[in-house]
């Protein structure tokens, strides 16, 4: 697995303000009316400390958040990241030091893992993807199939994988699918009308089904072609088309294609420039983490 480039903890790739948010909404939802438990058995003025450990090898992303989780808690927690976001690191390997109120180290644990693991598991995902096309022209890339409320930070888990972002959200750019198509009467229409309402500087993409569309796309002007669920050899034969008649057109390959290294590899050899994955968000696994207190001995 390529090693992802390590981000400083400091240097938080992300809206911090945003996030606060989020955290503020994600740590309600799991305390509700309190925490209960540790209200009933730890005293309000107990102290603990632990390590967050990673229980399988993996990227690691997410430690501002878990941080931030900690802290709008009780902004006294020492919080001490033992490797930098974009770390891969083996089973075992610590991750973060807390110390701080036990009350809450307890309260905020599942949250603050919750993320981390999330996190995690996206940028495990997104480095074996990317690493499946190193040296080839194509960069794999990430959807707007996220988990609602959570696109910003799966978007960056991505990152920190290796792999890049596709559109933030629909404001971001133009991409005409299938039923904008269907839609608006057929390819050549909708680029006519996604054209006369852009700015000049905002490319146009286009998904495409078959060589037809391929073909009204190319020559309606469409600077971004998305070739959807196309087996290997048709992938080809019109990446080589496109190339011939549109040298400059930026050529994705997206739909089935899953995760698997092989397959990839096959699709990056065909000459596509990106290859969108879906399953980078929607289907990773989560990263198993833990925090370990520290053994109590009266």
């Amino acid at each position: 697995m390529r090693r992802a480039e390590p981000i400083e903890l400091t240097a938080m790739a992300f809206d911090p303000v945003f996030d606060a948010d989020l955290v503020r909404r994600a740590l309600a939802e799991d305390i509700g009316r309190g925490d209960i438990t540790t209200e009933a058995t730890i005293p309000v003025e107990a102290v603990a400390g632990g390590r967050i450990v990673a229980r399988e090898a993996g990227v690691i992303a997410g430690l501002p958040v878990a941080a931030l989780v900690f802290r709008l808690l009780d902004p006294a927690v020492r919080f001490e990241a033992q490797v930098m976001d974009g770390a891969q690191v083996e089973a075992g390997a610590a991750l973060a030091r807390v110390e701080g109120s036990a009350r809450a180290l307890l309260t905020a644990e599942r949250t603050a893992l919750n993320f981390l693991g999330r996190l995690s598991g996206i940028a495990t995902l997104a480095a074996r993807c990317a690493a499946a096309v190193a040296g080839t022209r194509a960069a794999v890339v990430d959807t707007r199939k996220t988990t609602p409320g959570l696109r910003a930070l799966e978007k960056y888990a991505v990152r920190v994988g290796g792999a890049a972002s596709h559109r933030a959200g629909l404001d971001d750019g133009i991409l005409i699918k299938d039923n904008h198509i269907a839609a608006a009467g057929g390819v050549r229409e909708a680029i006519l009308r996604a054209r006369a309402h852009a700015p000049h500087l905002l490319k146009i993409e286009v998904e495409c089904e078959d060589e037809q569309q391929v073909s009204d796309a190319v020559e309606s002007g469409a600077e971004v072609i998305l070739l959807d669920n196309m087996p290997i050899e048709r992938l080809r034969a019109n990446v080589a088309w496109i190339r011939t008649h549109a040298p400059l057109t930026i050529i994705e390959a997206s739909g089935g294609i899953g995760t698997d290294p092989e397959r990839l590899a096959a699709v990056a050899a065909t000459g596509v420039d990106l290859i969108s994955l879906g399953a980078l968000t929607h289907s990773a696994p989560t990263l198993d983490v833990s925090l370990d207190f520290d053994s109590q001995r009266p």
